[in-house]
């Protein structure tokens, strides 16, 4: 076992690990923070998206002991049910989600993005949230709740 000492969502955390776990079950299991699902395990379908100092992540990918002294954010730190974020707001009023499954990725993978890349036009959302698997919605609600929060930062 390893002990794994990281900032998740502004809270410092310390936990132990194997040194062959997983960020995403490390999150959801040592630190029970759900919100990060676990789809694929192999990094294609985006539904265990983070933000690692700063960067979107597959944390299916991700040793756990990689981010070891590192900044997390999850879906946890976007918001709560009482107070949405922007995002989640954008994403509620347009319909932006069926199942839920891949929502906490797609978040995380929009947030990098709005906060790095300006985009203004639907085909860099498209682009911006192409590593990212949804089987519900047809992503057009999707893209529209982000143009949304774009447009407001414009």
């Amino acid at each position: 076992m390893t002990t794994i000492r990281l900032t998740v969502n502004g809270e410092q955390h310390e936990a132990e690990a194997e040194p062959r776990m997983l960020l995403s079950d490390f999150l959801r299991g040592p630190l029970g923070l759900t919100g990060t699902h676990v789809g694929c395990e192999h990094g294609v379908c985006g539904a265990c998206t983070i933000l690692l100092d700063g960067a979107s992540v597959r944390s299916c990918l991700c040793l756990a002991v990689q981010a070891d002294g590192c900044t997390v954010e999850t879906v946890e730190a976007l918001g709560t049910p009482a107070a949405l974020s922007p995002l989640q707001e954008a994403f509620r009023a347009h319909h932006a989600l069926q199942c839920g499954f891949c929502t906490p990725g797609m978040l995380m993978t929009a947030t990098d993005m709005l906060r790095n890349h300006p985009l203004t036009t639907e085909e860099e959302v498209r682009e911006a949230l192409s590593g990212n698997l949804c089987r519900c919605t047809g992503y057009q609600h999707i893209v529209d709740a982000v143009m949304a929060v774009a447009r407001t930062r414009a």
